[in-house]
């Protein structure tokens, strides 16, 4: 089946956002990320449980936040990859020692899963290729957390990106899902009303995103 238009458009996108990304240096990864999770720490107080993705190289990384909600006694739920039917199905952890690397070499609690169901889970927190200020986000193609996400309202979605990933205009379609807020190593940015729901005394620098 030939490629839509928009489809042409986010696959020159994914490139784009995967050149730009790759120029950061190991160091500038570490020191973004280190940012956006403690941005991310009181965002999260007093929500439970949280999902979120174990992040793989040049993501933003989420090792650090994943043993913070654990260390704080929350639930913290990640996604484990099903590749025949590109869903997302949800273990609870207890400490990252039971992570491996499998699917799309992701580490996953494989061999140590505790079933969590998507009812339970009150925010995600989703891996972005790029984004803009309305919260459109461009993942990696094969639309594994739209479709988790598409039937779960209830579920407020929080998109990590570094700065330089944001863009004009993410190119969307009926079936992909914005993100209700977007955490970069700037600041904090609601981008629906949504975004009413987490701590009510957010950190002095929230904006919006220009």
């Amino acid at each position: 089946m030939p490629e839509t238009d928009i489809q042409t458009s986010k696959r020159l996108l994914r490139d784009h956002a995967r050149t730009i990304r790759s120029a950061l240096s190991p160091a500038q990864i570490e020191e973004k990320s280190a940012s956006i999770c403690r941005q991310l720490y009181k965002v999260l107080d007093g929500i439970d449980p949280v999902m979120v993705y174990v992040s793989k190289p040049l993501e933003v990384n989420t090792r650090d936040l994943i043993d913070y909600l654990i260390h704080r006694h929350g639930r913290i739920v990640v996604p484990i990859i099903e590749r025949d039917t590109r869903t997302l199905r949800l273990s609870y952890i207890k400490n990252t020692s039971v992570l491996v690397k499998s699917t799309f070499h992701v580490h996953e609690p494989v061999g140590s899963e505790i079933s969590a169901s998507p009812d339970e889970v009150r925010a995600v927190i989703v891996p972005m290729l790029a984004f803009d200020h309305s919260g459109n986000r461009l993942g990696y193609g094969a639309g594994y957390y739209d479709r988790f996400l598409c039937n779960l309202p209830h579920i407020k979605k929080i998109g990590l990106a570094f700065s330089c990933q944001e863009v004009g205009c993410v190119p969307s379609e009926a079936d992909d899902v914005k993100m209700d807020m977007v955490v970069t190593e700037n600041g904090i940015f609601p981008c629906s009303r949504d975004s009413r729901f987490f701590a009510g005394d957010l950190p002095h620098h929230l904006n919006t995103l220009k």
